[in-house]
């Protein structure tokens, strides 16, 4: 439960058709089971104490009697175990029989909730057994327990903040006004269905695709827990679909035909955090609402779910591939658009060698062919200075050739010289001013050759940079539109790469995997032997990791120390602990300190869901005191 994880089980039970007492046996074991990997919130299928395919034998009395009894056995068992067990069975009341879940914790029956839309097409005659259940609670004797029975129940842990369950059951989720709705409207952050679903051809992906809708659309966690092979009878086959998903993303997911338990952990403070995000989520608790409260004790929830390294960059090659190319859309755009508002006749560029400008001037050139403009109006300029190395020197001039571009060289050295003179700067002295003396003499010859050849100046700084404020204020900070601002350093090298692998020139090609070769730097001082001396991530640290704590401390607003110990899971044995400690801590200061700058960021285009334009995403005020996250990290190694 410790930052907000709550481990919950969807688990399908052996059982056997009809015979209660067998299943309760069976579903003790399994809750055994359920218990022993630490879920707190545990999931049976619809019916599963007597089985969803008795047909008439649901109006038999002895079936009625021994299922009753069968709750009684399943509630014993979880005496004294801390969680929240759901477990469906037929219940009778004020002579007519409902088919509901029932909610158990230690030993006590906290709530009954009916199924309110009975399928009554196809292979499916619920109506013929059963009632209808409705929104209002009223009260029942279960289990010598005075207990509140009705839909508008909803379920609020009183010791983890945001956790509250609402339940539906099967058919209630695939209507087109499910109870859940209502349940998130109320305030449930966690759905719970227990499902008998059969199996058909298809079924399982349209299953899937409702259910992530579902918990998109609604920002919960849904727990489903669906009916096995034990059910199969006659014409209907069950597979014990089960599934756990949160705001849209399936986490787990069973093996079909196999009677699995399913585990991982909900993010309960993420869901409570997109909805305190998204102002058209909107509370409205309804007067029938009843809830029932109960507890669960403090833990630190051992984590199985995965959190990948590079949230940025999407897995697998093909999904990638297809980002990526959005992604360059977006981009080029975006630029077309400035462009062709400005009446430009040219774009200028920086091109260093380096990453962001290569990723820059292919844009550009993706710009210029939608606007059906001559390439050779890319003005791609390069700057040598006091680091500029042979190595990036030469790419950018063989990837300006490659693309079409009209390249300039403006050696500023001489210029530099003399203004450390104007203004006494030591040459020898290589501090800051002497890096950002260079840095803002390119700005200058930017701008100046754009207003000269009538045209706008493209920004090549990513958004890792602008997090961590490493650009020079007024310098490579400043340009006319920043095409790669909403681009974190990790999504530029598969950007490039991408352009990389689908050019039809061969030159170009190796030009670019060159590039994605060279170290990441601003090259600001001297080369050493002719090799680059000046590393970024030596200074700052890897982006990789920079990038991780940019997507969840921005993106999900998590607190530092979460943010570690997620790290630390997703790098595994790739940083030491003290390590991932101190580039934390550093990217939170720089992110507090450096605002400044992005308070007055040039327009660019957003791309992802994470952005730092102060015009959209991050409105945050340039000297906010950084303290507390700094306190939260406090005992964290680095």
């Amino acid at each position: 439960m410790k930052d907000g994880f709550l481990k919950v089980a969807a688990a399908t039970p052996d059982i056997q058709v009809a015979d209660p007492a067998w299943n309760a046996a069976s579903i003790c074991r399994v809750l055994g089971e359920c218990f022993a990997a630490g879920a707190k919130l545990i999931v049976l299928p619809e019916l599963c104490l007597t089985g969803y395919t008795c047909g008439d034998l649901f109006l038999q009395d002895c079936l009625l009697e021994e299922s009753r009894r069968a709750l009684k056995t399943v509630a014993e068992r979880t005496k004294g175990q801390d969680a929240l067990v759901f477990v469906g069975l037929p219940w009778e009341k004020e002579g007519k029989l409902y088919n509901v879940a029932a909610v158990l914790q230690d030993g006590a029956v906290l709530g009954m909730i009916p199924k309110r839309n009975l399928p009554n097409y196809g292979e499916f005659y619920e109506l013929r057994h059963f009632a209808a259940g409705t929104g209002e609670v009223s009260y029942v004797e279960v289990c010598g327990q005075r207990t509140p029975f009705g839909g508008d129940l909803l379920f609020s842990c009183e010791n983890m903040r945001g956790l509250t369950v609402g339940c539906e059951l099967c058919e209630d989720v695939w209507v087109m006004d499910p109870p859940s709705t209502a349940h998130a409207r109320a305030g449930a952050t966690v759905i719970v269905n227990l499902s008998a679903s059969n199996e058909t051809v298809g079924k399982d992906a349209y299953r899937r695709s409702l259910l992530e809708a579902t918990s998109a659309r609604l920002l919960c966690g849904y727990v489903y827990a669906s009916a096995g092979e034990g059910e199969s009878t006659q014409d209907l086959v069950f597979s014990g679909h089960n599934m756990i998903l949160e705001n849209g993303v399936l986490l787990r997911e069973a093996k079909r035909f196999s009677n699995e338990i399913t585990v991982s952990e909900l993010d309960i403070f993420r869901l409570c955090y997109e909805r305190r995000r998204m102002s058209s989520f909107v509370r409205e608790s309804g007067p029938s609402y009843l809830t029932v409260p109960f507890s669960l004790r403090p833990c630190r929830t051992e984590l199985t779910r995965l959190f990948p390294a590079a949230p940025f960059v999407p897995e697998g090659e093909e999904k990638r591939a297809e980002r990526c190319e959005q992604i360059l859309s977006i981009q080029s755009y975006g630029l077309k658009k400035r462009l062709a508002h400005t009446g430009a006749a040219t774009a200028v560029v920086g091109v260093s060698g380096g990453l962001d400008s290569t990723l820059a001037l292919l844009v550009t050139a993706r710009a210029f062919d939608l606007l059906g403009k001559e390439r050779s109006g890319i003005r791609a300029v390069t700057m040598p200075c006091f680091g500029t190395t042979s190595r990036t020197y030469q790419n950018a001039c063989r990837l300006a050739e490659g693309l079409g571009a009209s390249l300039t060289e403006v050696d500023i050295g001489e210029a530099v010289t003399l203004h450390f003179r104007d203004i006494g700067q030591d040459s020898s002295v290589h501090d800051v001013t002497y890096e950002n003396g260079q840095a803002r003499e390119r700005t200058q010859v930017l701008m100046d050759l754009a207003n000269k050849s009538g045209g706008l100046v493209i920004g090549t700084g990513d958004m890792s940079e602008l997090a961590l404020g490493w650009a020079t204020y007024n310098g490579d900070h400043m340009s006319m539109y920043g095409v790669n601002a909403g681009v974190p350093k990790t999504l530029v090298r598969h950007l490039v790469r991408y352009c990389a692998d689908t050019c039809r020139d061969g030159e170009l090609r190796r030009v670019l995997l060159d590039v994605l070769d060279t170290p990441v730097s601003p090259e600001l001082l001297p080369p050493t032997d002719g090799q680059i001396s000046q590393k970024t991530e030596d200074l700052v640290g890897p982006y990789e990791l920079h990038d991780f704590f940019l997507y969840y401390l921005l993106r999900c607003s998590f607190a530092p120390s979460k943010v570690y110990r997620l790290a630390r899971r997703a790098f595994g044995e790739q940083y030491p602990e003290e390590v991932v400690g101190r580039w934390l801590k550093t990217f939170c200061r720089r992110f507090f300190a450096q605002q400044f700058k992005r308070s007055c960021l040039p327009d660019g285009p957003k791309v992802g869901s994470v952005a730092v334009s102060p015009r959209g995403d991050l409105r945050m005020p340039s000297d906010a005191s950084r303290e507390a996250w700094l306190r939260d990290l406090e005992g964290i190694p680095g």
